[in-house]
């Protein structure tokens, strides 16, 4: 689909949440989280498997190229000069063998070619380059969509006294999602990243957007979370 025709399905989408909007604000949906005294940045599969062109899992390439990649380029910048922490999150699997009597891919692989996330291949699962973690920032592997499941992420957030996350990634459809909704189960308060989250889909990022909106997360701008990072680290 070009990149006209993904225009169009946006504004189509965003004349539909119009109305849908006015539903939800009628029976109490679409309340505000609030940022929290004490955030951290959690990246969500801004690996070369999804940011760079010619694999499976590649995302939009102009979205990802003039907007998710500098947006995080400002929340990186944000989170390491007023000591915020960042974790972040990949996915590959050890056993990509279809054929394995046993395999650490589960039976994701049945839905979606999980066997291309190999773990012998860090050149897919290593974090883009342009947004390269950074010696004390740490890079979580992870096995299923979100970043909660069965992690050591919830662990290491409430250890560290974190009760907002600001999610960025890909893809909104699925790992970005799933994280945003067990952080919020967790008792986070997730905060989703508007210019810095992406899919593969037209309208799939408009859309979850949209619904995280209305009952899982607060959907905030680049600029809002950069100001918060400063301000909060002003305060620290």
């Amino acid at each position: 689909m070009t990149h006209l025709n993904s225009k169009e399905v946006d504004r189509k989408l965003s004349e539909a949440f119009d109305i849908a909007a006015r539903l939800y604000r009628e029976r109490g949906f679409q309340r505000r989280l609030g940022f929290g005294k004490r955030p951290a940045l959690i990246s969500v599969d801004l690996a070369n498997a999804w940011t760079r062109p010619g694999n499976p899992f590649t995302c939009d390439q102009e979205k990802m190229d003039n907007e998710i990649i500098p947006a995080m380029q400002r929340l990186l910048e944000a989170c390491r000069t007023h000591g915020h922490p960042v974790i972040h999150v990949t996915t590959a699997f050890e056993i990509v063998d279809e054929n394995a009597t046993f395999t650490d891919m589960g039976i994701w692989n049945a839905k979606i070619p999980a066997r291309v996330l190999d773990l012998s291949k860090p050149e897919l699962w290593a974090i883009d380059s342009r947004i390269a973690p950074r010696q004390g920032e740490y890079t979580l592997m992870k096995k299923r969509a979100s970043a909660f499941h069965g992690t050591e992420l919830a662990g290491i957030l409430r250890a560290n006294n974190i009760d907002t996350i600001l999610v960025t990634g890909v893809t909104a459809c699925c790992c970005v999602r799933q994280t945003i909704c067990d952080g919020l189960a967790d008792g986070f308060r997730p905060i989703a990243v508007r210019e810095a989250i992406g899919d593969r889909i037209p309208g799939a990022v408009a859309w979850n957007l949209f619904d995280i909106d209305a009952k899982f997360g607060d959907v905030c701008s680049t600029d809002e979370c950069v100001t918060y990072l400063e301000a909060v680290g002003r305060n620290a």
